[in-house]
């Protein structure tokens, strides 16, 4: 006979019970109030939560007519928080949305509402700001960190060697 461990044992009392459709969809709106959410995530939490597909899918609907989910919605609040907060270019956007199975529609929304003027204007800090941390900026060496840099951001690489090239030239 096997035995189980401490940890074993508190995993098997822990186990997520299964809501019931109405506690799940209660649940999914209250996830939904508190920040934009994809319908991949709502999806993801109705299964984990123990609702069946043809429920999933039903629940899914339910929210998008009560407007709780919304995808453009999501994906503009997304794109325009990555670039504003965490300094990520288009590139890196679009990848993550399209993780998130956002229509294409959607993302180009989403890109749209990205200024061009303070696109170019975060990359050129970006740039100065990793000129300012390496120590000899001028040399080609450092120039292509600088740039791998920036284009690991989720920036354009012609963009990128171009306001390297007006930076540091």
């Amino acid at each position: 006979m096997a035995y189980l461990s401490f940890k074993e044992k508190t995993m098997i009392d822990k186990k997520k019970k299964e809501l019931t459709l109405n506690e799940a969809i209660k649940k999914a709106q209250a996830y939904c109030a508190y920040q934009e959410r994809c319908q991949q995530e709502v999806r993801s939490k109705l299964y984990e939560w123990g609702l069946k597909p043809n429920e999933v899918e039903n629940s899914i609907a339910n929210l998008i007519s009560d407007n709780f989910l919304n995808e453009e919605r999501f994906a503009k609040t997304y794109a325009g928080g990555k670039f504003r907060i965490k300094k990520w270019g288009k590139e890196k956007i679009i990848l993550e949305l399209k993780k998130r199975k956002i229509s294409d529609y959607c993302i180009r929304k989403a890109i749209g509402e990205i200024e061009e003027t303070d696109y170019l204007r975060t990359l050129s800090d970006i740039i100065a700001k990793k000129g300012k941390s390496i120590q000899n900026p001028k040399s080609k060496i450092q120039n292509f960190k600088i740039g791998q840099y920036a284009i690991s951001k989720g920036y354009e690489p012609e963009l990128v060697w171009d306001t390297v090239k007006n930076l540091f030239a």
